[in-house]
């Protein structure tokens, strides 16, 4: 019996303390959130007098590397990239030098965020292993700010690089050769400081390298530069703006698209240019358009059966000839289409877009009436590069509108006139809108053109102005609206971009700093302070 209770008293005194017991989940201990160390180097970080061809990097712990490619970067930039070793976890890192390095010459390789540890990814940030072939470390640098020229966001990992003026340079280096020197913005820098630099004349400029070669290519990138070369040592803050260059005039080989109808393909600014057809010496009447959303144009001719076209074109001292081959096609036919859907802005036009130019409106086959069957006056307007027909009226809040077009109304290019056509708009209550007015002061010069655009970055509407300081953006739709102004310096009603070769900078933006919100039925009055 006695052995009985003892049995007892032990398994209840088992169940007390397991009872007392924390109750919870393994956590694993506290996690880790500090960066990895740098035991030492070999040779180490600042030698001078630099030979070798082999650089290690000893850690206290794994390491990994993430994007090395990407967030290396090696000033002066060699032409054999370094190869950075493993690709797998190690406790050391092995660079491997591939190129013949310059003499007396300071080496920076910032691996940026590319080193992370194994287990966590804390990053080593922004680490930096010098070296030099001389006998000593170059110590000069340059402060930079970069920033796109014409759009609010800036783009990253753009390359800040200077070249050296002396007695080979000439303006074609930067298509050609390497920078002396060279830093990047990474993923979320704005400001950037080129370090371990020499003294001297330099070019200073920006490049979103797209293709990641250490050069410009204006077809595909945008550059930012400082007009006048720099001298170092300089404790000036240099701002660069990013812009993409309006290439030269280049017309591609026409390419047939149906019947009577083909597209030729354009680099640069299609204004302008002049075209001829000829079939067999024998001038044929043509029509260009615009085509949509492409950097292409539409070429109209008459039906053509397997025969060729000799096509002309030319603008100042460009000329191009092609011969465009055709063959048996079906040729487009007449149609329209509104170019938006019901909802008819009060301060927009309603317009039809058609499918072949038109040559000839005819508006006494054309009506407008309200929803009480009451006849609006009208105009029409027609663009032939959009082949858009506009319909300019008075238009009233909160009615009905109803087009008719009479067979004939519209007569195409290939003498094919319109079936009967019926298209109905509403306009909205003045109340759903909002009107905002801008007041701008301290406007350095005019003309300028102000813009408003939507929360998704799209142009809503523009005003230009050679003298208003008042301007009024009414009966908008309600939105959180970004305010941008352009000083039209050539006063020619767009924004122009700048040119490197003709060293001539971008047309000045500035964005209002904030989002200004417009409602329905509200007022907003805003004043646009442009002193920066």
């Amino acid at each position: 019996m006695q052995k009985y209770f003892s049995k007892i008293i032990i398994i209840l005194s088992i169940i007390t303390i397991a009872s007392c017991a924390k109750r919870g989940t393994i956590t694993g201990g506290i996690k880790d959130t500090l960066a990895p160390i740098l035991l030492n180097s070999s040779p180490e970080n600042g030698t001078v007098n630099f030979k070798g061809k082999e650089i290690k990097l000893y850690f206290n712990e794994y390491i990994k590397l993430k994007n090395v490619n990407k967030q290396l970067i090696v000033s002066p930039p060699m032409n054999k990239q370094p190869e950075v070793l493993p690709y797998n976890a190690s406790k050391v890192i092995t660079i491997k030098l591939n190129d013949t390095l310059l003499p007396d010459t300071t080496y920076s390789l910032n691996f940026g965020q590319s080193i992370e540890d194994n287990n966590e990814g804390n990053p080593y940030s922004q680490f930096k292993y010098l070296f030099s072939t001389g006998s000593y470390i170059d110590s000069l640098s340059l402060g930079v700010r970069v920033k796109d020229a014409f759009d609010k966001k800036t783009p990253s990992f753009v390359k800040v690089m200077l070249y050296e003026v002396n007695e080979k340079f000439n303006d074609s280096a930067i298509y050609k050769e390497n920078p002396r020197y060279i830093t990047n913005t990474l993923d979320s820098l704005k400001s950037v400081v080129l370090e371990n630099l020499k003294p001297g004349k330099y070019l200073l400029l920006a490049v979103k390298d797209e293709n990641n070669n250490n050069k410009f290519n204006p077809e595909k990138e945008k550059i930012g530069f400082q007009k006048e070369f720099i001298t170092i040592p300089n404790d000036t803050i240099y701002e660069l703006e990013l812009f993409k260059e309006v290439l030269p005039l280049k017309m591609f080989k026409p390419v047939q698209a149906s019947g009577n109808r083909a597209t030729i393909g354009y680099e640069g600014n299609p204004k302008d240019v002049k075209f001829e057809l000829k079939k067999q010496n024998e001038p044929i009447d043509f029509k260009i358009s615009k085509f949509p959303k492409k950097d292409s144009l539409q070429i109209w001719f008459p039906k053509i059966k397997n025969d060729s076209i000799a096509v002309s074109i030319s603008k100042d001292n460009y000329k191009k000839d092609f011969i465009l081959k055709l063959k048996d096609q079906k040729v487009d036919t007449l149609s329209f289409k509104p170019e938006n859907g019901r909802d008819l802005k009060l301060s927009g036009k309603f317009a039809l877009i058609s499918s072949i130019p038109i040559v000839k409106i005819d508006e006494s086959k054309l009506t407008l009436f309200n929803k009480d069957s009451v006849a609006v006056a009208f105009k029409t307007s027609y663009d032939e590069m959009e082949q858009k027909i506009s319909f300019d009226f008075e238009k009233q809040p909160l009615e009905k509108y109803k087009m008719t077009a009479l067979p004939g109304a519209f007569t195409d290019f290939y003498e094919k006139q319109n079936d009967s056509l019926s298209y109905k708009f509403d306009t909205k209550n003045t109340s759903d809108f909002g009107n905002l007015r801008i007041n701008l002061e301290n406007v350095k010069q005019f003309p300028v053109i102000v813009q408003i655009l939507n929360s998704k970055g799209d142009l809503v509407e523009e005003r230009y102005s050679e003298s208003a300081t008042a301007i009024n953006f009414d009966l908008i739709e309600p939105n959180s609206f970004t305010l941008r102004l352009i000083y039209d310096t050539n006063k020619n009603g767009i924004w122009d971009p700048g040119n490197y070769l003709e060293k001539r900078q971008s047309e000045e933006v500035i964005y209002f700093p904030k989002e200004i919100d417009v409602r329905a039925n509200w007022d907003v009055d805003q004043v646009f302070n442009l002193k920066i």
